[in-house]
């Protein structure tokens, strides 16, 4: 049997169990179980035949859903954005913040500041609607040990004296209530990292009040050693597909940090000589599995954060800080020069 369309498997309504079962096999899409029967599901995967039989009926007779542009734009227009606290930031993403229903990456060197967005942003998906959060809770991913919980609680008791949070009612106002919503797992490996994707309906089904997703980094695990240069392609395209299809079906903001590494152009100079450029890992294929890309950097001891991709908004550069309180835009008359000189 032909198939007209290729689904991600994820999408099909199955148990998790049988999920996993078809992850680990390889099979990602619909189109990958073309020439599969129940028995070789049965003896290659070692699901029961009543499994096997509903993923083959699923994939043979499974509708595929629609929706119309009035109700699509409906959709996206009922979504909440995350402030980062720093205004600059927002307004370069549409005004509001990092967008619900989107996958976006935030790229660069160390010491950018990459793993204080997403920290910041675990705080904020907290606040209240009309303080620029989403009154939910967020999952963090923590790939590289990165995760600092007494910066979070810095971050959050600033938050909380910025707002005046303290006292009021109907919302989170204390340190612990913001650091008891955000649920972080620690993966030591791309194994842990693949598992823990194939696992996230089951853990957004129990805790429904999930509006962020952080991981960071998307590809630590995957530059460690990693010769099987097709595998890694494979993984990482079925984690995009996961990770959009989880934004979108639950209305999640998912944000993932990613490292810089060092591109050699041979011959690329007028004078024939190498060059060298500073581009996010994983390599050109995987700059199409993100809504939206960032990269921050410096420029004359400032941080700058650019917008490089994005399909509805246009590329722009702000700045931003990095203070004691968290995130924050570059005060009026900041001089970097004064303070290299005041370190």
């Amino acid at each position: 049997m032909g198939f007209r369309t290729q689904r991600p498997i994820a999408s099909l309504d199955l148990e998790q169990g049988v999920r996993v079962l078809l992850a680990a096999g390889g099979y990602r899409t619909t189109g990958d179980l073309a020439g599969a029967t129940a028995q070789s599901l049965v003896r290659e995967l070692g699901m029961t035949l009543d499994q096997a039989n509903n993923v083959m009926r699923k994939v043979h007779h499974e509708p595929i859903p629609s929706i119309s542009a009035l109700d699509a734009l409906s959709k996206e227009r009922s979504r909440c954005s995350i402030t980062t606290s720093c205004k600059a930031f927002d307004d370069m993403l549409g005004g509001s913040g990092l967008p619900g229903g989107r996958v976006t990456e935030i790229c660069g060197a160390p010491g950018m500041g990459k793993t204080q967005y997403g920290m910041q942003l675990c705080v904020n998906v907290q606040l209240p609607r009309s303080l620029g959060g989403a009154n939910g809770d967020a999952i963090y991913i923590d790939t590289e040990g990165s995760f600092i919980v007494e910066r979070v609680a810095q971050m959050a008791a600033a938050t909380i004296n910025a707002h005046h949070l303290a006292g009021m009612s109907g919302c989170r106002n204390t340190v612990d209530d913001f650091l008891a919503h955000v649920y972080v797992f620690r993966v030591h490996g791309y194994l842990e990292e693949v598992a823990l994707m194939n696992q996230l309906d089951e853990f957004l089904k129990k805790h429904t009040n999930v509006r962020l997703i952080v991981i960071d980094s998307i590809a630590f695990h995957f530059r460690q050693s990693f010769t099987d240069m097709g595998l890694r392609t494979r993984l990482l395209n079925g984690m995009a597909q996961t990770l959009r299809r989880v934004a979108d079906q639950y209305n999640i903001a998912v944000m993932l940090t990613n490292q810089m590494t060092t591109k050699i152009s041979r011959g690329a100079n007028s004078s024939g000589t190498d060059s060298t450029t500073l581009v996010p890992a994983l390599g050109s294929s995987w700059g199409h599995a993100c809504t939206n890309r960032i990269i921050l950097y410096w420029q004359r001891d400032i941080r700058c954060a650019t917008l490089v991709k994005s399909p509805n908004l246009q590329e722009r550069t702000v700045q931003y800080d990095i203070t004691p309180d968290g995130v924050r835009d570059v005060a009026s008359g900041y001089n970097p020069l004064k303070r290299r000189l005041e370190q």
